[in-house]
């Protein structure tokens, strides 16, 4: 099994010793993990540019940092996004490095892999917004056409995983071992749902008619979900 982990903060509190029970838990003999911390790993902010719309992802003034963390998470069977929770969302690094990942939304260039993997997104919060945070990461997941959706939030009542309840820490590690037999199960079995696949339809309609960025529209017809007319164009 192959994990890439985009941390979301670079020190270690509540999230990040939750992501790396789940890592523990998923941990074999064969399996490979590639973990990615922001903002030391992560490019500057996207400048708006359209470079990666208009002339693909290589054109982006940040590719250099931009595309091995996307390589990585193609490589992968399983993609873990994990944030605290910073005024009720995720950190403005990973949402940094997740504004750079647009091209491949299913509206422009989903990548194939996508319909076979695991995502999974991790967050807590000393009170509230940790739920919320989730799934706004999910979301990203989800538009980027992965396939099997998990997350995991926990309202952990503490500033520092040192200073949560035992109690808590119990249930946690509970749970943590509860998805990770699940996500176990799913690896390599992983198909898109019906609200996945219904997106993807809406999206390939929307690429029959695009005659305003070949960019896009050539990369479905590579893939073959459009097919090419007489130039060498989508049909």
């Amino acid at each position: 099994m192959k994990i890439t982990v985009l941390h979301g903060q670079m020190h270690h509190g509540s999230t990040w010793h939750i992501t790396r029970l789940f890592l523990d838990a998923l941990h074999t003999e064969t399996s490979q993990v590639f973990e990615y911390s922001f903002p030391k790993d992560g490019p500057l902010p996207c400048i708006g540019c359209y470079q990666c719309f208009q002339k693909g992802e290589n054109s982006c003034p940040h590719a250099e940092t931009v595309q091995p963390i996307a390589e990585s998470i193609e490589e992968s069977d399983l993609v873990i996004l994990e944030s605290p929770c910073y005024v009720y969302g995720m950190s403005g690094q990973l949402k940094s490095f997740l504004d750079h990942m647009a091209y491949r939304w299913m509206s422009h260039r989903p990548h194939p892999s996508m319909s076979r993997k695991i995502g999974l997104c991790i967050s807590t919060a000393a009170g509230l917004g940790s739920g919320r945070t989730a799934k706004d990461m999910q979301q990203n997941l989800f538009f980027w056409g992965i396939s099997r959706l998990m997350r995991y939030s926990v309202n952990v009542a503490a500033m520092n995983w040192e200073s949560v309840d035992p109690k808590r820490k119990a249930r946690i590690e509970k749970d943590v071992s509860r998805i990770a037999s699940q996500i176990r199960k799913n690896i390599g079995t992983a198909k898109p749902g019906l609200k996945t696949r219904f997106l993807f339809s809406i999206m390939r309609l929307n690429q029959k008619g695009n005659h305003w960025n070949l960019t896009d529209r050539n990369h479905w017809v590579a893939n073959g979900w459009l097919p090419a007319d007489k130039t060498g164009q989508g049909g």
